[in-house]
């Protein structure tokens, strides 16, 4: 949690949270938060200097950028950007521009961690150091979030930018990371669709044998936090609920998912770039599970994700988290 909201103010922002359908409406709910402050590390890149500006003009959030100071000064001179120069740290290198990030998060200098122009896995090995990183008891885990207009809702998907192969305890840990955030946003029992190619078990699927016991573990009560969870689900029948009665699938899940869960970080990487690429969608990517939110977005993203995935970072910070991840245990 962060340190600009004490234990009582983050009580009273649970129970009186509401829900927020898409990303006009977390706007909305953040705009009296405590101003917080975003660490960017290698902050030279033209839309995420767009989104930091953006942020810091909407009181959304202040910016500390660590970076090469000459193409960050360019980057802001060719978008008429009005950076404040104070707050650049210059380290040309990438990676140690990370690692300088993380510090300043771990030391409390800073309250959200952002990917800049940076490799996610160079910027997730700062993040995950042993020494000075965000390590947190519980799994870190990636969620991208859909502002799918279409359904009148955001929808959570997971994990497509951190765990490349989770086994199936890694898969309950990603859940609880997910199911908390979609509480975050208001979504008191979260509908969770655990995706395989198809919806019925199959022994040679892995993925559809691996949903079948997250789903058993919810109808035993091994998690810790309210949800709903439904697998193996095929991405149409968790999404249309046409598809699921055509398909004649009894399900509280299917056709009403709140959160995606995937088999691999191939499938999340490639589903959530899809809803970007091809339906045009509006999309925020962060890490769960850490010592403090983390922002972590593709290269390619536009400054509007960027901005976006900060506000989420900024409402994720309001909340205690240590309380709610945990899964519970099998008894022999």
């Amino acid at each position: 949690m962060s340190e600009c909201i004490d234990p009582k103010q983050s009580e009273d922002i649970w129970k009186n949270r509401s829900l927020i359908k898409n990303f006009d409406d977390l706007e909305e709910a953040i705009k009296d938060f405590s101003l917080h402050k975003v660490a960017v590390a290698a902050a030279q890149d033209a839309a995420v200097l767009e989104a930091v500006v953006e942020a810091k003009n909407k009181k959304i959030a202040d910016y500390q950028l660590v970076g090469d100071r000459e193409q960050i000064l360019k980057i802001a001179e060719q978008k008429k950007l009005d950076i404040d120069r104070k707050a650049i740290e210059h380290e040309p290198d990438a990676v140690m521009a990370a690692k300088k990030a993380v510090q300043l998060v771990k030391d409390g200098h800073s309250d959200i961690l952002m990917k800049g122009y940076i490799h996610s896995d160079d910027f997730l090995r700062e993040v995950l150091n042993k020494d000075y990183g965000l390590r947190a008891q519980s799994l870190m885990s990636h969620v991208f979030i859909w502002e799918a207009k279409d359904y009148g809702r955001l929808i959570f998907v997971t994990d497509g930018g951190m765990n490349i192969a989770p086994d199936l305890v890694m898969k309950a840990n990603i859940i609880m990371n997910s199911v908390h955030l979609a509480r975050i946003f208001g979504m008191d029992k979260p509908k969770v669709a655990v995706l395989a190619a198809v919806e019925m078990v199959n022994p040679a699927m892995p993925a559809s044998v691996d949903a079948t016991c997250l789903a058993k573990m919810c109808d035993r009560h091994q998690y810790s936090i309210p949800c709903i969870i439904d697998g193996p689900l095929a991405l149409d029948n968790a999404l249309s609920e046409r598809a699921a009665k055509h398909k004649k699938i009894t399900s509280e899940v299917a056709g009403h998912a709140d959160i995606l869960v995937v088999p691999d970080i191939e499938a999340g990487n490639m589903l959530a770039k899809s809803f970007v690429y091809l339906a045009k969608g509006d999309i925020a990517g962060v890490i769960v599970g850490a010592r403090a939110p983390v922002v972590l977005t593709s290269r390619a993203d536009s400054a509007r994700s960027k901005l976006y995935s900060i506000a989420s970072a900024v409402l994720m910070s309001a909340f205690e988290r240590h309380v709610c991840l945990k899964i519970g245990r099998v008894h022999y």
